[in-house]
């Protein structure tokens, strides 16, 4: 059917550019005389398909006009879902509850939308002046209204209006802080429609938009951890922070912070709440003294945790209950930034009352966007934020892989940025409200390492266990092994442990000082079964993975007052890994150039030699080590531990 072809290609025009739609905001549809296809609910106009949309019965539909509902707001407003419900013809999907609205107007197609350029004139003081003056006295301009039923009857009484003194159907409908309707019996008239207004409202705005990134201050690591934990007191939150030229302007003034103190449209009270805490201290003791407080007000007034707190120096934070709901959270947020700003054009800003708050804070419609938001991660480190170095390819990727699948955040750490960031892209693809992020990184390099850190608490606000699973081989005896690939092995194998666990410890602290007290920190070191009993011909190897596990125990004696775990876990060969299969320079082939292995002819003999030295035969697999990782975690009486993961081939005494 092409018009449902058109509908779905005009959904994801809008649907894909932030500039009209953001968290999924806004609806489209498409009627005949029988049918009305809608957006359902929880669907997103970005990606939506043809099963993104709920059919009802326009007939049944009309019941939602001509019925009359109660006086009491919550039972009117069930009364009318159970009507939208019993009109729908694809059981199982809500249709928008705003499908009435679409059905009264008498045009083929509608697309709902609720634009920054447009919501800068809606959310205005000086909205129907600047409107005539803009586009005329033809336009339809609806006050605002609750949304649902009363909105839907406010909307119906206006078009009747309309009709009656223009004696034509209206195109366009304006509706206070909320948004816009297009309509239009094609997708084509409806595009050009939108092109004009876009263009007349851009060439009204006298103060543009603050362009232009900002840099989040380095103490962003001496503050987010320990807010992130002073929220975390029951469910672990996720924070994440954005800055730029329009957050800074926020930021930096307490004056301008009172432009955005109150929500303008119903979508910002969904996804980041109509309450916000904003933070004007100096340093990063101060910030986090006033945080405190401010916290504390905050609960004894409300009865949910702030979504949005702005930090002076430091820039936007959303507190989300996963990753991707953060996204979100500043995606509306930074919004609502962009309407105070561009609402000076038209008079200043406009923002919705205490009583239009309350209801949609109320609202069960709303209540059910904000739980479909919300989503659901599962997983034994559900939210949960793991660093992992050397996680680009090999095992390290293969950890990664399965701890996403655990609801983990995962922050890939590697030298490797082609390959790198192609397995975050991957990681990303099987991820469900968690998220993977890439930062180039040299374990060997404590600068690089502080970066690490920044970058970390920049997208997942805290650090709850790293993984110090980078590493190299160069194999070789006495007589051929260079000093230079001795020191080589060396720093990366040992040195560069003491380095990660140098920075991010100072991290776990802050963390665990601001936690609850069953809260604790993990860094764990991949080692191998190497560091538990010598190795020919790989002495540089062997000696740092030795030393790896001195290093575990003495810093978990250090560390254990703070709640922070240290271990190490000491695999044996991943034979399907790069490091051992590699055809150019695996270990497979190392070791049998070097002549480790007596008697051995090609690849396969050495791989034979290893496999024999399993009493199980098999090699140790990324699935194997990450079993030992979510144990080690789960745990809270051991620290200090190598955690041998062998098939039997070394056990310990």
């Amino acid at each position: 059917m092409q018009e449902i072809k058109d509908l779905i290609a005009v959904s994801r025009y809008y649907g894909q550019d932030n500039r009209y739609v953001i968290a999924g905001g806004g609806n489209t549809s498409y009627k005949n005389s029988e049918k009305i296809w809608v957006k359902a609910s929880g669907s997103a106009l970005a990606t939506i398909d043809v099963e993104g949309f709920a059919i009802l019965d326009r007939e049944k539909l009309k019941a939602v006009s001509e019925k009359e509902y109660s006086n009491d707001s919550s039972e009117r407003e069930e009364q009318v879902k159970n009507d939208l419900a019993a009109a729908t013809l694809t059981k199982g999907k809500r249709p928008s509850v705003e499908t009435s609205m679409h059905n009264s107007i008498d045009y083929a197609f509608v697309v709902h939308l609720h634009p920054t350029i447009v919501n800068a004139l809606m959310c205005a003081q000086h909205t129907e002046i600047e409107l005539k003056k803009l586009f005329g006295e033809k336009t339809l301009y609806v006050e605002y209204t609750d949304p649902g039923y009363l909105l839907f009857k406010k909307v119906e009484s206006k078009i009747k209006a309309y009709r009656a003194s223009f004696n034509e159907e209206p195109k366009v409908i304006w509706l206070q802080n909320h948004g816009i309707f297009v309509a239009a019996d094609s997708v084509d008239e409806i595009k050009e429609i939108y092109t004009d207004i876009f263009s007349k409202l851009e060439a009204a705005i006298t103060d543009p938009l603050p362009d232009g990134d900002v840099e989040v201050s380095s103490n962003v690591v001496e503050v987010l951890p320990a807010i992130k934990m002073m929220l975390s007191t029951e469910d672990l939150k996720t924070l994440k922070v954005r800055n730029n030229a329009l957050i800074n302007h926020f930021s930096e003034s307490e004056e301008n912070q009172k432009l955005i103190a109150v929500p303008f449209t119903p979508d910002a009270i969904v996804y980041c709440k109509s309450n916000y805490i904003f933070l004007n201290s100096e340093s990063p003791e101060a910030i986090l003294e006033e945080a405190k407080e401010q916290n504390a007000l905050f609960a004894e007034k409300n009865e949910y945790l702030p979504k949005i707190i702005l930090i002076k120096n430091i820039g936007l934070v959303a507190v989300g209950d996963n990753a991707k709901q953060c996204d979100t959270i500043l995606d509306v947020y930074e919004d609502a930034m962009k309407i105070a700003y561009l609402s000076q054009s038209f008079g200043g800003a406009h923002p919705m009352t205490q009583e239009q708050i309350d209801f949609i804070d109320n609202w069960e419609v709303e209540n059910y966007r904000r739980s479909v938001a919300k989503g659901e991660v599962s997983g034994r480190v559900q939210n949960k934020t793991f660093v992992i170095t050397g996680a680009a390819q090999g095992f390290g990727e293969g950890i990664a892989r399965c701890l996403i699948e655990e609801g983990a955040n995962i922050v890939v750490a590697d030298l490797n940025e082609d390959i790198g960031r192609t397995t975050v892209d991957e990681l990303n693809s099987i991820a469900t409200n968690n998220r993977v992020v890439f930062v180039k990184t040299a374990v060997s390099k404590i600068p690089s390492l502080e970066q690490l850190m920044h970058d970390t608490v920049c997208n997942f606000g805290a650090i709850d266990c790293f993984i110090s699973n980078a590493g190299v081989l160069r194999a070789g005896d006495l007589e051929h092994l260079s000093p230079e690939d001795f020191n080589f092995v060396t720093t990366i194998n040992y040195n560069a442990y003491f380095y990660c666990t140098k920075v991010v410890s100072r991290i776990m602290k802050l963390q665990t000082k601001f936690a609850s007290n069953n809260y604790f920190a993990d860094i764990i070191q991949i080692n191998s079964k190497s560091g538990l009993r010598g190795s020919k011909a790989n002495f540089a190897y062997a000696g740092g993975k030795f030393g790896g596990i001195g290093l575990t125990q003495s810093f978990a004696l250090e560390l254990a007052p703070f709640r922070i775990k240290v271990n190490s876990i000491c695999p044996g060969n991943y034979y399907d890994g790069p490091l051992w299969s590699n055809p150019e320079n695996g270990l497979f082939v190392q070791y049998l150039k070097a002549g480790k292995v007596p008697g051995a002819k090609t690849v396969e003999d050495v791989k034979e030699f290893y496999l024999a030295q399993s009493p199980m035969r098999k090699g140790c697999s990324p699935e194997d080590v990450t079993k030992a990782i979510l144990y080690l975690i789960d745990q809270t009486g051991e620290t200090g531990q190598a955690l041998p993961i062998t098939g039997g081939q070394v056990m310990l005494n």
